[in-house]
Parts: structure tokens; C-alpha cells; sequence
């Protein structure tokens, strides 16, 4: 990985919420996009790397039957699992991806021995952190694991920051190149990309038969 835990523990040891997840409108603002870009209302089973410190994990848990989520930091499991308190259908690990990618027989998301399957996979500002070889490898494994009705979801912000190895639209690409799914939602502003693929291909009207 290009950065290495070490960066995020110091960023979480000043501060149990470096990026503002909780109090900026644009964070939260942004959170709600997420959740209003998704093609369904319901998911059974969903997987949400880079999970930080649990803000969008929360909501996306009101969306899903099953939620695994997972960060390298092990302070932002701590958090996340705190904000998670008494959300029975959420599991929260410390993993570093694309590396530790989940499996079946992780706790909390169902028995066997392969590749875990989800149908809802959220990548939010995570991919530009690494190289361009793991970048292919996260997207790599996010659509191998996807189930047949599955969709996956990448949001990113689009300045420029030391830290970064790649930009967002860079990451997405690499996405979109991997993805033998349909794009059913793509959004620019000046601040974010986000990008919504989907197994399915039909927009929410036409699967509920109005188009």
C-alpha cells in the first residue's frame, strides 16, 4: 500500500474524526448522495472498505440486511464499532485491502471458503491512496465479488493532496475497465466523482415497470 497504517493511526490519534465525517455539510451532504444513488432500497449483504470512522457505515446499515465493513486503522474499527453500537447486522474488521480481502467464512458473512459474494460493494475515497497496481487489484476483487444482482458504488474527491497516488477519475476508470457491469449513474461536481455500476443495467423507474 502507498501509505502505510502508521499514516492513519497519527491522523486518528489527533483526531476521532480527521475528514469531518460527522459536522461538514460537504461530508454529509455527501453521505446522502451515496445513499440516494443506489438503485435499490434494500440489500442483503453488503461490503464497505475504508470504512473509517463508521458515519456512512451507520446509514448504510438502515439500507442492508448484512453489513461487513472494514479499515486498516485500527483506532477507526474502534470508532466505527462505537458508532455502530447495537447494529445487530454490522461486522467490523481491521484489514488492509486489496490485500486481506474478506471470504466467505469471515464472521459475519456467511459460511464457506471462497470469495465472499455481496450485492452492494460502497469504495469511497480509498482507491487514490494507492498505487496503480492495487487500485486494479481492489477493482479486481470488488467485481469478482460481486453477486449476480450486484452494484458497486465509487466516490471520490477530486482535488489534488500530498497523499494522493492517483486521481479520482484516474481510479474510476480503472473501475469502469474491470467492471463488465452497466455505469447507471455518473455525477461530477468540482469537489467529487461518484460512479454507480450495476449488474442489473435497468434505471429504478424501469425496475419498477414505469419506464
Amino acid at each position: 500500500m502507498a501509505l502505510t497504517t502508521t499514516y492513519f493511526e497519527d491522523l486518528y490519534r489527533e483526531n476521532d474524526d480527521p475528514w469531518g465525517y460527522r459536522h461538514r455539510w460537504y461530508e454529509r451532504r455527501k453521505q446522502q448522495l451515496t445513499l440516494a444513488a443506489l438503485p435499490r432500497e434494500r440489500f442483503r449483504r453488503a461490503f464497505e472498505p475504508a470504512c473509517a470512522n463508521g458515519e456512512l457505515t451507520a446509514l448504510l446499515a438502515e439500507r442492508c440486511d448484512a453489513l461487513f465493513a472494514c479499515d486498516l486503522s485500527g483506532r477507526a474499527v474502534q470508532l466505527a464499532r462505537e458508532r455502530c453500537a447495537g447494529l445487530r447486522n454490522v461486522v467490523i474488521e481491521q484489514r488492509v485491502l486489496p490485500h486481506e480481502w474478506p471470504h466467505a467464512n469471515v464472521s459475519g458473512v456467511g459460511p464457506g471458503s471462497s470469495d465472499a459474494q455481496f450485492d452492494l460493494i460502497v469504495i469511497g475515497e480509498l482507491a487514490y491512496y494507492l498505487d496503480p497496481d492495487e487500485t486494479a487489484l481492489l477493482a479486481q476483487r470488488a467485481c469478482a465479488s460481486l453477486a449476480a444482482d450486484g452494484t458497486l458504488v465509487a466516490c471520490h474527491w477530486r482535488h489534488a493532496f500530498v497523499e494522493r497516488r492517483l486521481s479520482a477519475e484516474a481510479a474510476h476508470a480503472v473501475f469502469d475497465r474491470a467492471a463488465s457491469l452497466a455505469r447507471i449513474v455518473h455525477h461530477e461536481e468540482p469537489d467529487l466523482l461518484l460512479d454507480v455500476w450495476s449488474a442489473d443495467g435497468r434505471s429504478v423507474a424501469q425496475q419498477e415497470g414505469l419506464a
